[in-house]
Formats: structure tokens, C-alpha cells, sequence
């Protein structure tokens, strides 16, 4: 009989998304078939699911921890924000129109009946089923109607956990005031709390563990140290993406206002020969980069706008004049082009912008969204690549004659005539160790990380930092089967 259990947090960023990763890991270790499932999540950095949707990137990480295939019922409602006040809606994986904020408060209640849909699929394939919420179910403002925190837990039965960060200061006030704002159905629901992210001697926290518990009535299940190798796992939240200092050839990354799908950076930041300079608003593109890469983008016209906002236009054609190399991906590669098109206001306001003109090629915002996981290989050595697509629009133009890979059969991306700026859709691409090492052995750089093998150590290395540090028993045992339909 299937069994689930609720991660929740005193508030965004505690990690949460983290703890489910080594949860499920370390559960699926002991022979138990686990599905991850995030009933809302909120993310422009989505994965591409093997059923062809899309999914916040926890939970594909998660699944990858539970060793079990990605699935658009793992995260059946995904907010992608396209403004500072609207967002894209992603239902069960496909596009399903964009809302702003205050209409979508007002019926996000009717979403619940997808989210319960998906779950109860999850839980006819799986033995436990670990449940991330977002953000924090103190945010009584939005109780009405949720389905991330403690609306789904008390319409399905999930007991819920409470995670406080005691990185961040005042973990005692987090979790005992969480519980003086919740009402008497979302307290029934907690089983226990736990603290993540102890530096030092955990034993010198006992007193006030032991404080929170007397406060609360509810059981520790853990004192969690740091765990220092978290950044080495694909990170979702832009909050989580950071510089990363390594060898001496510097790529530098403008951080976008709509910045999406960054786990390019991922597979670059492991190499110990690079750093990897991820540059916000306000400061110029550093003179000493020899690498400018353009990451994807929510909105791409805007992002262009931004991008010319900071000058980081005048800094990228110095870049170029003194032979430095360009890439951009997915709405990076758009912007290099000479002209964006968006007829029907796919991407904002109907119109034609220029583009910076690193490549003689044009895009149209126009047909159907591609979501999907790509097999390609890598011109002229065809290394292997794997990655995905997730955008809207088309790209032509002469560069394309200089396609850098080929999908299926059929070109893929474009180059300007010396090669030094290249562009193309399909994110991922970075993840493929053969292709990576001859990408950057074409900029003189050597590659020395296996990533994927990596990725699964620091897993099976987080499942036994939790091992050692959660009564996993213990929070398995207050696990029980959902209500479902």
C-alpha cells in the first residue's frame, strides 16, 4: 500500500527541494519504489519530462534520485513568470495560457482537481511518495484556495514535515511562529520539524531543538549539517545560482531578468578549469572574460531590452573585437541575431526589435512550443549530445549554413564566419562529457569532470549525510496512505 509524507518550509530557499533529492535517494537505497511530486512549483527553469512536458527541475532531479523515469505528473502545475506581475501557466506539462498574479489567487482552487489527478497517479506506480511544498504555509494571506502547502495536504491526508533553515537565523521563531499563525486543520496535519543547514557542533543546538519541540509538541527528526557538495546538483531557483571559481579561462554569464533553463552552467561550473562569473545588473561584462554566454530566457524581447538597460551590449561587442568567444542558447541565441519578429505577441507586444547582430540570422516568434528531449550529434567530430528544446519561434539565416550540430539528421544552431559566436535551441548540451571536453578543447581549455557520474556521487553522498543525520525510520513510519479521489 503506498505511502506518502510532506516536505514543507518555514519559507522559500531552505532547502527543501535538496532534502527531497537525498529522501528519495536514500528510501530508494532501501528497496522502496519512490515518486517525487511537487503539486505547484514555481521555476523558469524547467525540464523537459520523457512524455514530452515540462516540469520544474527539483522534481526532475528528484526523479533522477529515485531512479525512476521524469513524468509530467510529478509536477502537474508549473508557474513560469514572464512579468513581475504574470505568468506562464504549465498544466500537467503543457502550455495552458498565461495569468496574471491576482486572477490566478482568485482560481487557483480550481487547479487542485488536476494536481489530486496526478498524484493519485503517482501513487498507483510507487511504494512512497515524497511531497516538496514552495514557499511557506505560514503565508496565511494565501491560504485561501492553496494547493502547494497545506490545502493539498489536508485534501489528500499527507502529514506534513516542517523544515526550518537555521543558516539564515532565527530557527526557533521560524518553526514555533509558523505554528502560532496556523489554523487548527493545517496543525493537525504536522507530524514533526526538522533543521537544515547546521554549521558546527549540531550538539551545541540541542537546547534549542530540544526548546522548539517543548514549544511545538512535535518531534525532531533531524539536525541536518551543511552539506557542502549541494551545489554541485543542477540548481532550479536563480536565488541558487552563483559564480564559481575555478581555473583560469573565465566564462561570464549575464544574469537575465527572466533568466531560464541555467542548468547549461551546471556541467561548466564542475570543471576545475574553469570559472564560471555570473554577472547581475549593474556591473559591466568583466574585459578579462573569454567566453560571453547568453542563457535562456522567459522573454526574450524583454530580456534584450534588459540586457541594452545595463550596457552590456557595448561591453559584449568590445568582447568580440578583442577575439573573445560568444554563445548563446535558446532565447541567448535569439538575441544574436540581426532582427526578433513576434507578429502575434507571443513574447509581449506585437512587433519587429533588432537584435545585437553577432549572427546573420532573424527570428519569428511563431507556431507550436517545442518540448523535447533531443538526441543530436556534434560537427564536424560527431560526438554524442544529449539535450532537449523547450522554446518558441524558428531561426534562419546564412549562418545557419554553419550549423554546429545536427538533430535527426537535420542541422542545428549557427556560427558567424570565424567561428567565434555560435548559437543554438537546444539546451542540455553541456552535459555530455565527450562533447564538452572537445567543445572546450576547441577554446584551449582541457575537461577533466565526468558530470553525470557526479551528479549520482553527490546523491548517493547526500542520502548518506541523511543517513546519518535523520531518523529516517522514524520519518518513514509517520508516512500513511493519501485519500485519494
Amino acid at each position: 500500500m503506498v505511502r506518502s509524507i510532506m516536505i514543507q518550509g518555514t519559507g522559500s530557499n531552505v532547502g527543501k527541494s535538496v532534502l527531497v533529492a537525498g529522501l528519495a535517494r536514500a528510501y530508494t537505497r532501501r528497496g522502496l519504489r519512490v515518486a517525487p511530486f511537487k503539486p505547484q512549483n514555481m521555476s523558469n527553469n524547467a525540464a523537459v519530462t520523457k512524455n514530452g512536458g515540462e516540469i520544474g527541475r527539483a522534481q526532475a532531479l528528484q526523479a533522477r534520485a529515485a531512479k525512476r523515469p521524469t513524468h509530467t505528473d510529478m509536477n502537474p502545475v508549473l508557474l513560469k513568470p514572464e512579468t513581475d506581475t504574470g505568468a506562464q501557466i504549465i498544466l500537467q506539462g503543457q502550455r495552458a495560457g498565461t495569468m496574471k498574479a491576482g486572477d490566478y489567487r482568485k482560481d487557483k482552487s480550481k487547479l487542485l482537481g488536476a494536481a489530486l489527478e496526478s498524484f493519485g497517479r503517482l501513487c498507483n506506480d510507487a511504494d512512497l511518495v515524497l511531497i516538496e511544498g514552495a514557499g511557506s504555509p505560514a503565508e496565511t494571506n494565501l491560504r485561501k484556495g492553496d494547493i502547494a502547502n497545506m490545502g493539498f495536504a489536508c485534501a489528500a491526508d499527507i502529514p506534513v514535515i516542517l523544515v526550518g533553515d537555521i543558516h539564515r537565523g532565527g530557527v526557533i521563531a521560524q518553526i514555533v511562529g509558523t505554528q502560532a499563525v496556523l489554523g487548527t486543520e493545517d496543525l493537525a496535519m504536522i507530524r514533526g520539524f526538522a533543521i537544515n543547514r547546521f554549521k558546527g557542533d549540531a550538539s551545541l543546538f540541542d537546547e534549542g531543538r530540544d526548546d522548539i519541540a517543548t514549544r511545538t509538541g512535535w518531534p525532531c527528526v533531524g539536525v541536518v549539517p551543511w552539506f557542502h557538495d549541494a551545489w554541485k546538483l543542477p540548481a532550479e531557483d536563480m536565488m541558487d545560482i552563483r559564480s564559481h571559481s575555478g581555473g583560469e579561462y573565465k566564462i561570464v554569464v549575464p544574469q537575465l531578468e527572466r533568466m531560464a533553463n541555467f542548468d547549461d552552467l551546471d556541467p561548466l561550473s564542475a570543471e576545475p578549469g574553469i570559472t564560471v562569473e555570473i554577472i547581475p545588473a549593474g556591473r559591466p561584462l568583466p574585459g578579462d572574460a573569454d567566453l560571453v554566454l547568453l542563457p535562456g530566457s522567459k522573454s526574450t524581447i524583454g530580456d534584450l531590452a534588459y540586457f541594452r538597460a545595463q550596457g552590456w551590449d557595448i561591453d559584449l561587442y568590445a568582447h568580440v573585437r578583442r577575439g573573445g568567444h560568444v554563445l548563446g542558447l535558446c532565447g541567448g541565441y535569439q538575441m544574436l541575431g540581426k532582427t526578433i519578429s513576434d507578429p502575434g505577441g507571443v513574447d509581449g507586444r506585437p512587433g519587429t526589435v533588432e537584435g545585437l547582430g553577432l549572427l546573420d540570422v532573424t527570428t519569428t516568434m511563431a507556431g507550436e512550443k517545442q518540448v523535447t528531449l533531443r538526441s543530436a550529434t556534434a560537427l564536424p567530430g560527431n560526438e554524442p549530445v544529449s539535450g532537449y528544446e523547450i522554446h518558441m519561434g524558428r531561426t534562419d539565416g546564412p549562418d545557419c549554413t554553419r550549423a554546429w550540430l545536427q538533430i535527426e539528421g537535420r542541422p542545428e544552431g549557427a556560427a558567424s564566419a570565424n567561428g567565434s559566436v555560435k548559437g543554438s535551441y537546444l539546451h542540455g548540451i553541456f552535459s555530455s562529457d565527450t562533447f564538452r571536453a572537445s567543445y572546450l578543447a576547441g577554446l584551449g581549455v582541457m575537461s577533466e569532470a565526468a558530470y553525470e557520474d557526479g551528479v549520482e556521487q553527490v546523491l548517493d553522498d547526500l542520502a548518506d549525510h541523511l543517513e546519518q543525520h535523520m531518523n529516517l525510520d522514524l520519518l518513514l513510519s509517520m508516512a500513511q496512505t493519501p485519500r485519494q479521489g
